[in-house]
């Protein structure tokens, strides 16, 4: 998680550094400041963790693919499961 959290600042460093380029410029859009920034960073650095978990849980499960049929069949047969 440390480097989902390093990439997400990443990410909004490099929002930043766009933002003061185009205000030095004197270009202004207005949906493109500093509020949309945090919004946005504050959705990745929730987002992708959630990612992350429902990602696990699908792997997880015995009942997605076919291998994992197959897999849990031998589970039951040894008696592990």
């Amino acid at each position: 998680m440390d480097k989902t959290k390093q990439y997400v600042a990443m990410i909004g460093g490099a929002l930043w550094a766009l933002l003061l380029f185009f205000q030095s410029l004197g270009y202004q859009v207005e949906w493109f400041n500093e509020d949309t920034i945090n919004s946005f960073t504050n959705f990745l650095t929730a987002i992708v963790p959630l990612g992350f978990a429902l990602y696990g849980v699908y792997k997880n499960q015995y009942l997605v693919t076919k291998s994992a049929q197959k897999q849990e069949e031998a589970l039951k047969k040894q008696g592990l499961k």
